[in-house]
């Protein structure tokens, strides 16, 4: 089986090398739940039982001869969910994380074994809800959402207790002394609980940033989008010390849509939450590391190497930094519009949001390929889906294959030309009114979900006192900096490279005195030897700052 295979002698015989010979006895556990930097261990002879956490210690799985414990914990080296003891006395091969990582790398057949093993035992695991994190929540709560949707994005297994809906619910909240005013409620690790608990503390109660030192980095990549994990994927095949830095969870605004099936390699289509999932495991595979729910606030670029600064407090020193933190949707331009979010009002469309408008007319506004998906996904459920498209065709912004499929559904109806006006409701959202341009009419229906994917408004406002931005908020690279703003974004005499970024705006402007955000940029030369310039590279959208030479631009 895919999450259970056998491996042959021959492939043993490889493994024996790098891996350490022990004798087991019946009952000796191998590692607990919550233990980090889990080893991998080959049953040679004997049984080795996986069971989940908790009261019971239910047996998941059963390890014999010839196959291997672990799952994606062994290659992230997060804590592990799981616990494997000993059930028939016998001997194992332990490898350590680092071993594991190296054998991958060297051995094809043995990786390949391993990752699909991983990537299979873990989606197991999340199917049948077989984790460290039990959430309480109801479908009315917007911050039930956001947790269920950080989880789920982030890949880590979880169960969700409706406690409206599921009759268990009250006897395992009196058993936590939880109340349902404290909604949603999180037990985490079997011992602790979270009451409303934000992202940051969610994400600290579940170790989810665990081994993340301090060294110095070659690569740190800023947003875990497709963009961010390709470099992050890229950097780290190349032995490069890497890590990625993501404010929310993995995926970015992909991350978020239902189905993607113009995405090179997926000739049938593949979700964002699974291609974002594939591109974790691929990228953690050659050794780059992850954090979440971590936010940005700074780049110091005044040596090297680079320091990046986090609002919680960490620095990491970096060689080279990848912006990549790409764009978000733009929130609708109503009053009260952000105190419907996660409340009818969302910016995503996948299974979780479908489920909470199963059988209702719902709205989703935007006329490009993720607008297209989510209505055509939401249509398999809902009673009918209506299109808000702000230009006079889909031809403008979206694929044709995709305007085909929605002018043939019966469950979808287009509205050029229409906004929508204003939203009512008392805690949840009951009614939208939209004006429609086109015949100047104002009409209104008691629409409860309204799903958003217009706009692309880029994550650079915590840039704009250091980089050259435009007037988007794009960051300017290349010869556009030459001329942006009169040209006198570009301080050398020689002309900038294809993909060259501009570097802190106070080091050019003031180069010898303190800058208005009390920076001393005194000691760099601007007469075109500078010893050190900032590249840009371009991975989908990423920008990269590099130590360089700025006469010859080779790479530092």
């Amino acid at each position: 089986m895919r999450d259970n295979p056998n491996l042959s002698p021959k492939q043993i015989d490889r493994i024996r090398s790098v891996a350490l010979l022990r004798s087991v006895q019946a009952g000796e556990v191998l590692y607990e739940p919550s233990q980090p930097d889990v080893p991998l261990f080959i049953v040679l002879e004997g049984n080795v039982s996986i069971s989940r956490t908790g009261e019971d210690d239910k047996i998941l799985a059963v390890r014999e001869a010839n196959q291997f414990t672990g799952e994606m914990s062994v290659i992230s080296g997060k804590r592990s969910l799981l616990k494997a003891r000993v059930t028939g006395d016998g001997s194992v091969l332990e490898l350590s994380r680092d071993k594991v990582l190296s054998l991958m790398a060297k051995d094809t057949e043995l990786g390949e074994i391993f990752m699909e093993a991983f990537v299979a035992r873990r989606l197991l695991m999340i199917q049948l809800g077989e984790g460290n994190v039990v959430l309480f929540g109801t479908k009315s709560s917007a911050r039930t959402l956001a947790l269920r949707e950080f989880l789920t994005r982030n890949a880590h297994p979880f169960t969700y207790v409706d406690i409206d809906s599921d009759s268990f619910a009250g006897e395992l909240m009196e058993k936590l002394a939880v109340r349902n005013s404290e909604i949603p409620v999180v037990y985490c690790n079997n011992r602790y609980v979270l009451r409303n608990p934000s992202i940051a503390e969610l994400a600290q109660c579940l170790d989810l940033n665990i081994n993340t030192d301090k060294s110095v980095r070659d690569v740190v990549v800023i947003g875990a989008g497709p963009a961010g994990l390709a470099a992050a994927v890229y950097a780290a095949s190349e032995g490069l010390r890497t890590l990625v830095i993501e404010k929310s969870a993995p995926g970015g605004q992909a991350g978020s849509s239902s189905r993607i099936e113009n995405y090179l390699g997926f000739p049938t289509g593949v979700s964002g939450q699974e291609l974002a999932n594939r591109s974790i495991a691929q990228a953690q595979k050659f050794g780059a590391q992850i954090m979440v729910a971590q936010s940005v606030v700074h780049i110091d670029t005044s040596r090297q190497p680079y320091k990046v600064i986090l609002e919680s407090g960490l620095k990491f020193n970096a060689r080279a930094v990848v912006i990549a933190t790409g764009a978000q949707y733009a929130r609708l331009p109503i009053e009260d519009a952000d105190a419907f979010t996660g409340r009818g009002i969302y910016y995503n469309a996948t299974h979780m949001e479908a489920q909470l408008c199963d059988s209702e007319e719902v709205i989703v506004v935007g006329g490009g390929n993720s607008a297209g998906q989510a209505a055509i996904f939401l249509a398999q459920s809902s009673a009918k889906v209506h299109l808000f498209v702000r230009s006079q065709k889909l031809s403008d912004s979206m694929s044709q294959y995709l305007i085909g499929r929605i002018e043939a559904h019966f469950r979808i109806d287009i509205h050029y030309r229409t906004r929508i006006t204003s939203l009512g409701g008392a805690g949840h959202l009951e009614h939208v009114e939209w004006r429609d341009d086109a015949f100047e009419e104002t009409k209104s229906g008691p629409i409860r979900h309204v799903f958003v994917m217009a706009g692309a408004a880029p994550r650079t406002e915590w840039l704009e006192d250091s980089f050259v931005l435009d007037n988007m908020g794009f960051i300017v690279t290349g010869p556009d900096l030459a001329t942006f703003a009169g040209g006198d974004q570009w301080p050398l005499k020689r002309p900038p490279l294809m993909l060259e970024t501009s570097r802190d705006l106070c080091s050019w402007r003031h180069a010898s005195r303190k800058c208005e955000t009390g920076c001393l940029r005194g000691r760099r030369r601007f007469d075109g030897s500078t010893p050190r310039a900032s590249i840009s590279c371009r991975v989908r959208g990423t920008t990269c700052l590099s130590s360089t030479d700025a006469d010859d631009g080779h790479s530092g």
